[in-house]
């Protein structure tokens, strides 16, 4: 596997997991982030930044953010995110 795709495939794999809270749970931490340590699928050791922030105006539409980098080269990271929606009722 190689690099960049070993990155893509760790950072795909933490934006399922930290969009698995619905948008009133997130709400409740919106704007939060935090940095953790952890493996990609192929054993590199990575640094995790995960972001929840406002998409817009504060109580709209969440934009989650992952990026997965070697923690001497953020800039060679791979970011992704994914916006989760806020459901109005009409």
């Amino acid at each position: 596997m190689s690099f960049e795709t070993d990155l893509q495939e760790a950072a795909r794999e933490e934006l399922e997991r930290a969009c698995t809270l619905g948008w009133k749970q997130l709400s409740r931490h919106t704007p939060w982030g935090e940095t953790f340590e952890g493996f990609t699928p192929a054993g590199r050791e990575v640094s995790f930044d995960r972001s929840y922030l406002w998409d817009g105006e504060p109580g709209g539409d969440i934009r989650v953010e992952v990026t997965v980098y070697e923690p001497r080269a953020y800039e060679e990271g791979v970011t992704l995110n994914r916006t989760i929606v806020r459901q109005t009722l009409a």
